[in-house]
């Protein structure tokens, strides 16, 4: 809303906005979506890959901004990130295209990391094709993997069982229903000893161990920009899908100590933010 102030929205005065929110609960997005297109919106932002897709279903015609989304293209959300095409544009998350690289700070910390466990939301598509590019990625480093699907808070329990200390480190996949449960999966990995990885800044700032991945903040003040344009007349088929172009290494460092972790000072120089 901050940005849309500069651009001169004034909440309740020159735009009304409604809030809602799923709490994690992906069943929800269709019924948000529904109501949104009942009240006519002149525009709809709607955050994560599978918030998206619902609104999307619900609207062919009503202009859809998202400032979090992972593969959009692949998720089938736009045409192109060039030519969008349709009533929808936003913002890439690139989450499974960093898959790599999160590996790769996860094996400075834990050098002789062997058997990755990894947690996705199997009933949302972002995280299921993070997954699959975090296998593929730790398939090159050599490294063997244990997939653990969830789809609901209940499972996250259930996962950590079926772990049972023969895996030497968790990927954690976004996703809202993840971030509806961050305190019990990163009180779970403390209790466990697990060092967890995750895409989000604010995933760390709960408690998690380390992430690195687009700056949040950042993605949505730019979507706010591309909200200005389309009321002011452009379209969303001809606003290009951006890309993120901040990045934030973030480690926790009493979760570290809770875990039994030593921080290589070379991966602590590099940090953007270390929370302590």
């Amino acid at each position: 809303m901050h940005r849309l102030r500069e651009l001169g929205w004034i909440e309740d005065r020159t735009v009304t906005i409604a809030y809602h929110w799923a709490k994690g609960r992906t069943g929800r997005f269709a019924e948000i979506a529904a109501e949104f297109v009942r009240l006519n919106a002149d525009i709809i932002v709607a955050e994560g890959t599978a918030a998206v897709v619902a609104t999307k279903q619900a609207t062919s015609s009503i202009p859809i901004v998202f400032p979090v989304a992972t593969d959009p293209v692949g998720n089938g959300l736009v045409a192109s990130l060039a030519r969008p095409g349709g009533n929808v544009t936003g913002l890439s998350a690139q989450h499974s295209d960093l898959s790599g690289k999160r590996l790769e700070f996860l094996r400075e910390i834990v050098p002789n990391l062997h058997r990755l466990a990894i947690m996705a939301n199997i009933n949302s598509a972002g995280p299921m094709l993070e997954m699959d590019e975090v296998q593929a990625a730790a398939r090159i480093l050599g490294l063997d993997t244990a997939p653990f699907a969830i789809r609901k808070g209940e499972d996250i329990v259930l996962a950590f069982k079926a772990f049972n200390r023969r895996v030497g480190a968790l990927y954690v996949c976004a996703d809202p229903l993840v971030t509806t449960n961050l305190v019990q999966i990163n009180t779970l990995a403390v209790g466990a000893r697990l060092p967890t990885m995750y895409g989000l800044r604010e995933s760390v700032a709960a408690g998690g161990l380390i992430s690195y991945g687009p700056n949040l903040p950042d993605l949505f003040r730019r979507s706010a920009e591309m909200v200005d344009k389309i009321l002011r007349g452009a379209k969303p088929a001809d606003i290009p899908v951006e890309q993120p172009t901040k990045f934030d290494l973030v480690i926790n460092l009493t979760t570290a100590k809770a875990t039994g972790l030593i921080i290589p000072e070379s991966l602590l120089l590099r940090a953007n933010e270390v929370i302590e």
